[in-house]
């Protein structure tokens, strides 16, 4: 396996980065993350956020349970003042596992005990909790749907892929305008639970992410811009009008899709112009083209959005793209670039939408690869107007509380830092367990909850090379 991750100091990364002809920037005075900012009229005490991120470990009937209560309140305790909550299915048919969150009418109160784990949490910690924002990512799995895939459009690169055939369906436009009033009576309960924002998931070749690129699909949902963001602007109209006002509303959206890869680390072999795709020259696959992206934020910022997450890529399928890493997950590849490259590409194309909407709250990704080097980035994005608030996703699960860390001690614990191995997402790609999913979390750094867990995940299938735990000779040591 390449190894990529050896700097032990912020020249290392300057050394490297001019190697590499990138533009990856640091500062040393961390005070713009302190800042507190003002979102859809509410108060923000400081720019740092968690990412959502699926723990697979709901209820069959889409309850949150033990272990997401007790992540949230890990999250709550941590610090961070932004805490975007995971992907929750509006329909139980697009859930993307049998564990996936569900809100409806008969869970909405689990959903509010959860809330209110993490605000005491966060009370319990020391913080004031006026300045704390809750959000609730609502989604449809679309093709990623597990009990069968339900698409938006057929893509001829992902033929083959989680079960999807040249024969499997598409959903009918009535179909999808049903979901208009599902998106809305999710939001209504995430409101009633308690949640400050509501997001209308547009990421990672989900159903509405798939839709943003359909352009080979008939009818009034592709083809065109303004076909591809009709069913979206439908249900942004619909979930504004059945929140209250102090709720508000946020996205977290792809800007560039890239195409499929292959488990030899090349992309599939494609002709141009592609059939679908959002976000990237259809031409040249491998180019970002923010235009499209860039036309939709600001449509969606007219609709009443105040909070977009960037992100891209689609992890099913090209997992480098949106997660750079250092070794990759059990679906995956070697890494086809340098994962510096990737981090660079995200601030670029995040300060990108920032400096095109400089009064927009933006949320930055990509940032876990750099370890503890990642508030010296963080800083210098902010203080140069590339992004309003950071998120972190891996590094949450193997440090919770590293805004306290950072706050406390001006360092990270340095024997709890995500070393982007991939322990989560071969957790949350294993299958074999009675409920249908196994729960994911950090196996090295959360050793007394995921350390049992891996072994048994090992236990069932072929182990990935060098799959131990730091203490017996793995790679995360």
């Amino acid at each position: 396996m390449a190894t990529f991750f050896h700097y032990k100091t912020i020249a290392d990364l300057e050394a490297e980065n001019a190697r590499l002809g990138i533009d990856l920037r640091w500062s040393e005075d961390l005070a713009p993350l302190w800042q507190p900012l003002e979102i859809g009229g509410r108060r923000l005490g400081n720019r740092w956020c968690i990412h959502p991120m699926e723990g697979c470990d709901g209820t069959l009937d889409g309850r949150p349970d033990e272990l997401t209560f007790r992540r949230y309140q890990r999250f709550g305790a941590g610090g961070a003042k932004l805490i975007w909550g995971e992907a929750c299915a509006v329909v139980e048919e697009s859930r993307a596992t049998p564990r996936q969150l569900w809100l409806n009418e008969q869970t909405v109160g689990d959903f509010a005990r959860l809330v209110e784990t993490c605000r005491t949490a966060h009370r319990q910690a020391g913080e004031h909790d006026a300045d704390l924002l809750i959000g609730l990512q609502l989604t449809h799995s679309g093709r990623y749907s597990y009990p069968r895939p339900l698409l938006a459009t057929h893509d001829p690169l992902l033929l083959g892929r989680h079960k999807v055939t040249a024969e499997t369906p598409l959903l009918s436009d009535d179909e999808l305008l049903r979901l208009v009033d599902a998106y809305a009576t999710a939001a209504r309960l995430a409101a009633q639970a308690g949640f400050d924002f509501v997001d209308i998931k547009q990421c990672h070749r989900y159903l509405l992410s798939e839709l943003l690129g359909a352009r080979n699909r008939p009818g009034p949902f592709g083809g065109s811009f303004e076909n591809r963001t009709r069913l979206i602007r439908m249900i942004l109209e619909a979930v504004r009008a059945v929140l209250p006002p102090h709720v508000f509303l946020a996205t977290r959206i792809n800007v560039y899709d890239g195409i499929p890869y292959q488990a030899n680390g090349q992309p599939v072999p494609f002709t141009t112009p592609l059939a679908n795709g959002w976000g990237m020259h259809l031409e040249d696959p491998f180019q970002p083209d923010l235009k499209e992206p860039l036309e939709w934020i600001g449509q969606m910022r007219a609709m009443g959005v105040v909070l977009v997450n960037i992100s891209m890529g689609n992890p099913y399928a090209q997992p480098h793209i949106g997660r750079p890493f250092e070794y990759p997950p059990p679906d995956g590849y070697p890494a086809p670039e340098h994962p510096l490259v990737g981090v660079d590409r995200h601030f670029r194309l995040t300060a990108a939408v920032q400096q095109a909407y400089p009064d927009l709250a933006v949320v930055g990704t990509g940032y876990s690869y750099l370890q503890e080097f990642f508030p010296y980035a963080a800083a210098a994005n902010i203080r140069d107007g590339r992004v309003t608030c950071v998120g972190l996703g891996r590094l949450s699960l193997a440090q919770p509380d590293w805004v306290r860390q950072l706050r406390e001690h001006g360092r990270l614990d340095r024997k709890r830092i995500c070393r982007t191995f991939s322990y989560c997402t071969a957790l949350m790609r294993a299958k074999q367990h009675p409920l249908g999913q196994f729960p994911t979390g950090c196996p090295p750094f959360d050793k007394e909850v995921y350390g049992p867990i891996w072994k048994q995940v090992q236990s069932l299938q072929p182990p990935r090379p060098s799959a131990t735990l730091p203490g017996q000779d793995s790679p995360a040591d």
